[in-house]
């Protein structure tokens, strides 16, 4: 019969937990490295909140970003512009009428929300954030 003892499971799982301690700040760096010069992690943290709560984005654009009555974000496809980052807070700002949205249902500017210049910023760095999730 074969004795493991239990202390060779803590120290594993202590290793394992130590490495992944270890690795996060690296991941976090690889992503504000990935991220427009302007936007910092805590403006994408920071657009989530907004994203999910007085931005009301998530109302047309569904929790996750991938798109109710409004289009998905977080693919590649970018119908009311480029996907840069100053265009994308462009597009918060301006809406897109009826005519040009594909569903037919317009986007009032800031999205009707009550947020203010800055906190679009947030939201738009939050929103170009989400392709980065789909990358490899």
């Amino acid at each position: 019969m074969i004795r493991i003892r239990p202390t060779r499971f803590v120290v594993a799982g202590s290793l394992l937990t130590l490495i992944g301690v270890l690795t996060a700040p690296t991941m976090l760096e690889a992503q504000a490295d990935a991220l427009p010069d302007s936007v910092t992690p805590a403006m994408v943290a920071e657009g989530a909140t907004l994203f999910q709560g007085a931005g009301i984005c998530a109302a047309c654009h569904g929790p996750d970003g991938t798109g109710l009555t409004g289009p998905d974000l977080t693919d590649d496809e970018w119908l009311h512009s480029d996907g840069s980052y100053e265009s994308i807070v462009e597009r918060i700002l301006a809406g897109v009428p009826a005519d040009s949205s594909k569903s037919g249902i317009p986007m009032l500017p800031k999205g009707g929300s009550q947020l203010t210049d800055a906190q679009v910023r947030l939201v738009a760095a939050y929103v170009w954030s989400l392709r980065l999730e789909e990358a490899p």
